[in-house]
């Protein structure tokens, strides 16, 4: 309940930063039955040929804010910055906050969901518990009209209008490529 908490108070502060209403996040979560919340927890065993095996392959994820508590003394965790692999080390009493695809949408791409990776490492196992705030199944998801009124045109239309569900469906085999074409194939579903 208090990463839920958590999670919906940064949702607010990403509202005030991007100007919009108080709440806007967590009503376009909502849909019917409201936002979902799940954890999930992985272990990574030491490999003894690091160079031969990656930990999770590099990929954004696809819902709406991620709150991350990784093991403090084994790393593995790298960002995608400016085409470098950066790690993130882990730091004791500490999350990680990790932005979804579904954020980048509402957001016009103002936020940018991130992409990362696990690296293995060959001293220790390294442990991580993800939480995940994303949009109820039902969750209409769009740009915020507030931050594509004074938009370029080319900007206005770039993000599609999907039911999360509906792109949940379609990460499920994309997940490991690019999120520009699951983004395009909502977008061709949504004018078909």
């Amino acid at each position: 309940v208090k990463l839920e908490n958590l999670a919906e108070e940064l949702l607010d502060l990403f509202c005030e930063n991007l100007g919009l209403e108080k709440g806007y996040l967590k009503k376009a979560f909502n849909g019917s039955k409201g936002p979902t919340f799940g954890t999930k927890v992985s272990n990574y065993p030491p490999c003894p040929t690091p160079d031969k095996i990656k930990g999770l392959r590099a990929h954004t994820d696809a819902g709406g804010i991620i709150l991350l508590f990784q093991e403090p003394l084994v790393g593995g965790l790298q960002i995608l910055k400016n085409g470098e692999w950066v790690d993130v080390p882990p730091m004791r009493h500490s999350f990680v906050i990790n932005l979804g695809d579904q954020l980048e949408v509402i957001s016009n791409g103002r936020y940018r969901s991130v992409e990362h990776r696990v690296m293995t490492q060959t001293q220790g196992s390294r442990m991580s518990i993800a939480s995940f705030y994303n949009p109820g199944s039902d969750a209409i998801i769009y740009p915020a009209p507030a931050l594509v009124e004074n938009e370029a045109e080319e900007k206005k239309e770039w993000y599609p209008k999907f039911v999360f569900e509906d792109y949940m469906k379609l990460y499920a085999g994309m997940k490991f490529q690019a999120k520009e074409p699951r983004f395009e194939a909502m977008k061709a579903t949504a004018t078909a």
